[in-house]
């Protein structure tokens, strides 16, 4: 009987043994995370499916041409345009096609009001040739009876021969609170980086303002280019003056009619241009990188 009692009392001591040691044992999740299932991340990029998943509620303004020309959060039709089409084989959908053309909207969009709009990003797709001759302006927030307007989206095609589609230079410009402007640019400086262009060939670009901190970069094909971001604080700071109207593919001097002065060195834009999206906040960096590659996708 006594070794049967001590065979049950060793027995209970190697239980409470591995049971102490088993409590020593790490916990996986620590700190009780749910799980996390790989399927909910499956067809995704960068952890989205779609562009239309970054920071919605930040998004004031989006043309997408897939339809029509409206700038669908605010419904918006164009006051007046000329020689634009929609074609296929757009970034997402269709595209918007100018062949010397323009989009003229007359209206005072709420987004773009003062106090609603005090940092922003400005994302866009093209497909645009130099000509060796004329400026374009891709987007103007502009100020009626004035050239330059609150924040004017400039390629200058004309800095390169139609031939080269190594090189185009970006060269945006912002009012400021105290009524001056500030510009960054891409190749004129110590980064002197571009992104490739052509006729068939959709790139990229897009410009963010953060106005905590002054800074206005250029991006282009999801990568840091601009030479100048630091543009300063007080006066220096970014401001849209009211009232304000919206031009894409020119400035007024294009439109017949509405010319401030004689200016001839923008020309009513020719070539493609998809998904422009207007966003009030200056989206972080990976965010960024994120709606370069889901357009790549088609997403």
């Amino acid at each position: 009987m006594k070794s049967k009692i001590l065979n049950i009392n060793q027995l209970m001591m190697i239980t409470l043994a591995i049971a102490a040691i088993s409590s020593c044992k790490k916990d996986g999740n620590p700190n009780k995370l749910p799980s996390v299932s790989t399927a909910a991340y499956a067809g995704t990029i960068d952890g989205y499916k779609s562009s239309d998943e970054i920071f919605p509620n930040n998004l004031v303004a989006f043309w997408s041409f897939d339809t029509d020309t409206k700038e669908i959060k605010s419904g918006s039709a164009p006051t007046s345009m000329a020689n634009n089409t929609l074609i296929d084989g757009g970034v997402r959908g269709k595209a918007l096609s100018l062949n010397g053309g323009y989009l003229y909207y007359a209206t005072q969009f709420s987004a773009f009001k003062a106090a609603a709009f005090t940092s922003f990003t400005i994302s866009t797709w093209v497909q645009i040739l130099n000509n060796g001759a004329t400026k374009t302006m891709l987007f103007q927030i502009s100020r009626p009876g004035m050239m330059n307007g609150n924040l004017d989206f400039i390629l200058e095609t004309n800095a390169n021969a139609t031939s080269n589609t190594d090189r185009i230079s970006i060269h945006p410009y912002f009012t400021t609170a105290g009524g001056g402007r500030q510009d960054n640019i891409n190749n004129y400086g110590a980064i002197n980086l571009s992104p490739k262009i052509g006729a068939a060939k959709w790139t990229n670009i897009l410009l963010t303002y953060d106005g905590s901190s002054g800074v206005f970069n250029i991006w282009a094909d999801g990568v840091k280019m601009g030479n100048y971001p630091n543009r300063g604080t007080g006066k220096n700071l970014f401001k849209s003056w009211e009232p304000n109207e919206v031009i894409i593919g020119g400035n007024y001097n294009v439109i017949p009619g509405k010319s401030v002065n004689s200016d001839a060195s923008f020309a009513a834009m020719k070539g493609n241009i998809d998904e422009i999206r207007i966003f009030n906040k200056a989206l972080p960096d990976a965010h960024i990188k994120a709606l370069f590659n889901l357009g790549l996708a088609g997403k």
